[in-house]
């Protein structure tokens, strides 16, 4: 027998962490993340082509993850699209749309909301003149 776990609780129980009174009745509602593996993209990211530029960003940013900074090791470096595939393929092996990002940091980036705002000068096309 042991102690609830609830602060201040009294009860003793024979397993498990809370008291009847304390535990969850309901199961704790996951948030609804994107899934941030495109599966229909895996043909292209066993290309050549592919694995080529993922090297040349890898060494571009000297192994460090571009949003927080940190080391990432080999495997565990996740290469992210700006723009992604589905929005326009034909970025899809533009080096300026490929970010270096640890793990954590991908997951983050993939699940924002916000648009990021997108300069055209920055994929080397000439600015739009209004």
């Amino acid at each position: 027998m042991k102690y609830c776990d609830f602060n201040g609780c009294h009860y003793k129980i024979s397993k498990g962490r809370y008291c009847e009174e304390h535990k969850r009745n309901k199961p704790r509602k996951k948030k609804d993340k994107k899934n941030i593996y495109h599966h229909e993209n895996n043909p292209f990211y066993r290309t050549d082509a592919w694995k080529y530029d993922r090297s040349q960003v890898y060494e571009r940013e000297n192994g460090c993850c571009q949003r927080c900074g940190r080391f990432v090791f080999g495997r565990s470096a996740h290469v992210h699209h700006v723009i992604p595939i589905k929005e326009d393929s034909t970025l899809k092996l533009e080096e300026n749309n490929l970010r270096l990002l640890c793990p954590v940091c991908h997951t983050i980036e993939e699940n924002e909301d916000k648009p990021k705002k997108v300069f055209p000068s920055y994929f080397g096309s000439p600015p739009i003149k209004n």
